[in-house]
């Protein structure tokens, strides 16, 4: 910005060839007196002075040099301002408080200190009143897993949502309530902003209904949501132990392989909050959950906080039953049935990773166990079937599965060849050291492909050795309930055709009892097995 000082006219305004009058001065200095004329021409020369040291100041200060907006605000002196010496010390520090003056009073100016100030104590106050629990706060997400069905497995698996951001779990309200501001997760969520999971990891039609909806609810602010009574530094996990569980297979399946899916990589720096909670059950898998987690599991159905806290899962991951395999949602660190193994040996303290070393050098017997059922799907022969393995030179122990999982896991896991009718005995497979050999022996009913799936590739897949005998319809207690020519012998798909209350009814109620003679190879097979 230039002065304007420089732009003033140099005469007064009028024609330009007009002729002006004489001055009065000159008219009248003759009728002054001479010593009066002298006093007054002194005093003329002393405002003349006067006046032209006032507009020299003026002029130093306020000089069209100054191109720079900013530089005249702070009324600054340009480089080339000479300014008297004398004044120079004075004038400097006007100038540098006068700056001071404008940058406080200036809110425009960027380096701002108080604005920055100002941002700084909100910071403080945002970090002290946001959820706690790791992340980064702008960080604001949500993605759920829909890939429910796997080509050639007819089990479905439920939705799971993983949460990121300000979410505050409120379990009287059944809700996880997810602070959004924008439109962060809005293709998860409904019409409404919402998604109910009834966070079961079996999507089951039949059991489903019994297992507790919990809501995530999209909320726009934080004074929207309810407020944190409870904050955590660790992620939640919210799941159910409902449907099938208290049996020791779907205890795994549907509960305990998912978490450690689910849970693993934070390595206890997780807190888990279980709906349709069972005491005993907990009480029952204490250890696993203990190793899964450094914190104490929390009662959904009963806790009255709010707790919140900046990563959160609704649901658990699942892949097939006893079967992990590497996928990019469900498995992204490629964890296998082999690691879940080393998890529970060292969860229980299990002490054998391999099984005995047999040969010509030792007296070792490998220890076979079998395990007996007292319901269905009995080993009706089991002493004939003992004593044929104890000539064949295994030391046979005989015991059933019962509520002490660490009980039983000690004693499956001191054995080298484990043996059972199919079941859900035979999920203690999982407590055999890697190495060992698991014999199914598979009932009447064309059951190949649960025999397979639900225990004999996952046998394999725990780097067990894996033998399988296939009953004969000789061996089968349903041939006193059918006749021969009756389509549970002729085709017995036809059974499977019917659904699972058929093959629960038929199938699933049988008993055997083995040709010892017949079984006798298998047994041999898995010696040889155990000697590879």
């Amino acid at each position: 910005m230039a002065s304007t000082a420089y732009t003033r006219p140099s005469k007064p305004p009028g024609l330009a060839g007009e002729r002006r009058p004489a001055a009065r001065l000159s008219r009248e200095l003759g009728r002054i007196e001479p010593k009066k004329l002298g006093i007054g021409l002194v005093a003329g020369c002393c405002l003349a002075l006067l006046t032209y040291i006032s507009f020299a100041r003026l002029f130093a200060i306020y000089s069209p040099v100054f191109e720079s907006t900013s530089l005249v605000m702070k009324n600054a002196p340009p480089a080339s301002t000479a300014v008297p010496s004398t004044e120079s010390g004075t004038v400097q520090q006007k100038i540098e408080l006068e700056d001071e003056k404008d940058v406080v009073e200036d809110p425009k100016e960027p380096s701002f200190p108080e604005e920055e100030r100002k941002v700084e104590e909100k910071e403080e106050e945002t970090a002290v009143t946001k959820p706690s629990g790791g992340g980064d706060a702008a960080e604001t997400k949500i993605i759920c897993d829909e890939n429910g069905v796997d080509e050639g497995f007819p089990y479905a698996r439920p939705s799971v949502c993983e949460l990121t951001g300000d979410i505050r779990i409120s379990p009287r309200e059944k809700t996880m309530f997810f602070v959004t501001p924008s439109a962060a997760g809005a293709a998860a969520l409904d019409a409404n902003g919402e998604k109910k999971i009834r966070p079961y990891a079996r999507k089951d039609t039949f059991l489903l209904p019994g297992v507790v909806e919990v809501t995530i609810k999209s909320v726009p602010s934080a004074e929207a949501a309810p407020a944190c009574t409870r904050q955590h530094d660790v992620p939640a996990v919210v799941f159910s132990v409902a449907g099938y569980t208290d049996n020791f297979f779907h205890d795994n399946t549907d509960v305990m392989i998912p978490l450690f899916l689910t849970t693993a990589h934070l390595r206890g720096e997780v807190q888990l909050l279980i709906t349709n909670f069972k005491p005993w059950w907990v009480k029952k898998f204490t250890p696993l959950l203990k190793k899964l987690s450094n914190y104490e599991v929390i009662n959904f159905d009963k806790d009255e906080e709010v707790r919140c806290f900046r990563q959160g899962n609704l649901g658990l991951y699942r892949d097939r039953d006893l079967i992990l395999s590497p996928h990019p949602t469900r498995n992204p660190r490629n964890y296998t049935m082999v690691d879940y193994n080393r998890f529970l040996r060292g969860a229980f303290g299990l002490p054998r990773d391999a099984p005995a070393v047999l040969g010509e050098k030792t007296s070792a017997r490998p220890k076979m166990l079998m395990i007996e059922r007292k319901g269905t799907r009995k080993l009706l022969n089991l002493a004939a079937v003992v004593a044929m393995c104890e000539e064949l030179g295994f030391a046979v122990t005989v015991a059933e599965a019962g509520a002490d999982v660490r009980g039983f896991a000690e004693t499956v896991n001191a054995a080298d060849v484990l043996l059972a009718v199919h079941g859900a005995g035979l999920t203690n497979q999982i407590f055999l050291p890697t190495g060992a050999v698991m014999v199914q022996i598979v009932p009447w009913g064309k059951m190949d492909w649960m025999a397979t799936n639900f225990y004999g590739q996952p046998a394999r897949d725990m780097q067990l050795r894996y033998v399988e005998y296939y009953v004969s319809e000789e061996e089968t207690t349903l041939k006193d309930r059918f006749p021969r020519d009756h389509y549970v012998f002729k085709d017995p798909m036809a059974i499977h055709a019917q659904g699972w209350p058929a093959l629960a009814d038929i199938v699933m109620k049988q008993d055997v009892m083995v040709n010892v003679t017949r079984f006798k190879p298998f047994l041999l097979s898995a010696l040889d097995k155990l000697q590879e």
